[in-house]
């Protein structure tokens, strides 16, 4: 084992010089596209957007061509993409979309093209993020230009402070520390709620998104992850996995629904309409002592620029649970340790390629820039730009993060990436034909719990209602295939 580890640990390090130093993409030169232009399309938000805007300047330079990026919001997204994909005179060449949208886009994107399905550039991406996302119906339709799952952070100042540390074990009788489940997350959330910093500046206890379009759904499935996902019956997360029966209703869900709507108590007066951004703003601006997120807070919270807490900030895996949900029981398991199943929420933007683009190769090439090893890796290091590590180098590089954070802080963020990327029971974010649809509808059921018009248990029973009617409208033995796939199981024997 020791000999396989090495040779692992030195085939990344062989990966990683000649990707740094020698690797020469499949991309165009001076004037390749010369006057050709494309259009891009992106969220209207810094994260992606930025970059998609930075690597256009760059790649106009290097081939000569022209691009227009032309953003949205993202609630807006997938409807701006799919009128493009499927009208006569398309709007865009390059769209940039979750992956999740990958089942209604397929048969409306270019495949790869056989000359860049061999670029060892993908052999540097880590499987998860290519083997699952890059691909669809076993055809590579999109490229990965981020890594994403949710992970937490916490002030490392007000943890370690002595008087907090005591007060917080006369009041709950353990040590404050790294939440290991859900419980002791609720626990330390309503402990800060209310008290000073060193400032004298009161604070809350953690931020998280609640808005409406404002991606809370992916906070939601991440917290749900732990409760649903049991290590003995993989892939029981949204759907019975060999009926497809809507499973968004079951106690682990009222559980996880009733959970995110007690800790709004504990977030910022106005945490009610947190889109993503304002949760990153509200940690880094010292209102909380902790947030869920996605990568992104752990650069922006180093940028002295943006950020009142640099130096401060430390990250935990997503909390787990001793109580899990057993769906051929259908009653709780009890685990004698936290069962952690970190989610892949989102999962990572993707490129791809609309068939009825009038310049796809232009197209493509861009997206090759777009992901360059090179370009990718001051991405993933710089503040802002939404791209976290996708890429072994990403990974192995230390020392280019040395320009974001500190040695220690990367160390322990990377650290905490890895371990839920490669934990055994990670959570595989919903890929399915008809995604939208089925996330619109728990949004807006959830939202009308949040605003308290209904119950968690009457908002999750509707949501079971429209999930099942959505499932039968695209065919549920179809459905359920697919959904088996994306997480990972073998097709169904049936007799």
């Amino acid at each position: 084992m020791n000999q396989i580890r090495l040779s692992r640990s030195l085939f990344k390090m062989i990966v990683t010089i000649c990707l740094s130093l020698f690797y020469i993409p499949f991309i165009g030169y001076a004037n390749s596209y010369k006057n050709i232009q494309i259009t891009v399309g992106v969220q209207n938000v810094s994260a992606i957007g930025n970059p998609a805007i930075a690597h256009a300047k760059t790649w106009e330079k290097r081939t000569g061509g022209i691009v227009k990026v032309k953003r949205h919001p993202f609630k807006d997204l997938f409807n701006a993409f799919y009128q493009s994909m499927t009208q006569k005179d398309p709007i865009y060449d390059v769209i940039l979309f979750a992956p999740g949208w990958a089942g209604d886009f397929f048969p409306y994107l270019d495949e790869l093209p056989e000359e860049l399905a061999d670029d060892p550039s993908f052999d540097d991406i880590h499987p998860t993020y290519r083997d699952r996302l890059m691909k669809w119906d076993n055809q590579w339709i999109a490229v990965t230009v981020d890594g994403d799952l949710f992970n937490g952070y916490f002030r490392k100042d007000l943890f370690e402070n002595e008087k907090n540390r005591n007060a917080f074990i006369k009041q709950f009788h353990y040590k404050l520390d790294i939440p290991e489940t859900w419980k002791e997350y609720h626990d330390i959330a309503n402990f800060f709620t209310g008290r000073k910093d060193a400032k004298g500046n009161v604070l809350y206890g953690t931020s998280e998104a609640f808005a409406f379009g404002g991606q809370q759904f992916w906070d939601v499935f991440s917290r749900a992850s732990a409760y649903t996902n049991h290590p003995d019956y993989p892939g029981a997360q949204f759907f019975h996995p060999e009926t497809m029966v809507p499973q968004i209703n079951n106690p682990a869900w009222v559980r996880t629904v009733t959970e995110y709507l007690d800790i709004l108590k504990y977030c910022p007066p106005d945490a009610i309409d947190f889109d993503i951004v304002k949760v990153r703003n509200a940690f880094i601006s010292g209102k909380t002592a902790m947030a869920l997120d996605w990568g992104d807070i752990a650069q922006i919270s180093a940028d002295p620029k943006r950020s009142s807490i640099v130096g401060k900030v430390g990250f935990f895996v997503l909390p787990g649970t001793r109580e899990v949900w057993n769906i051929k029981k259908q009653s709780w398991d009890k685990m004698h340790r936290p069962h952690m199943a970190p989610f892949l929420a989102f999962g990572g933007w993707v490129a791809g390629v609309p068939k009825n683009s009038k310049h796809k190769d232009a197209a493509w090439d861009y997206i090759m820039w777009y992901t360059h090893p090179k370009n990718s890796l001051k991405d993933v290091v710089t503040s802002g730009t939404g791209i976290n590590p996708y890429r072994f180098t990403h990974f192995t590089n230390i020392d280019a993060w040395s320009k974001a954070l500190s040695y220690q802080a990367a160390s322990e963020y990377l650290s905490v990436l890895q371990t839920s990327l490669d934990a055994p029971c990670a959570a595989l974010d919903l890929r399915l034909p008809g995604l939208h649809r089925y996330t619109r509808t728990f949004e807006i059921e959830l939202t009308r719990a949040l605003k308290k018009d209904i119950s968690v248990k009457t908002a999750l029973d509707n949501v079971a209602q429209k999930w099942d009617e959505i499932t039968n409208e695209l065919g549920r033995d179809r459905q359920l295939a697919i959904y088996r796939s994306s997480m990972g199981l073998p097709p169904l024997n049936k007799q």
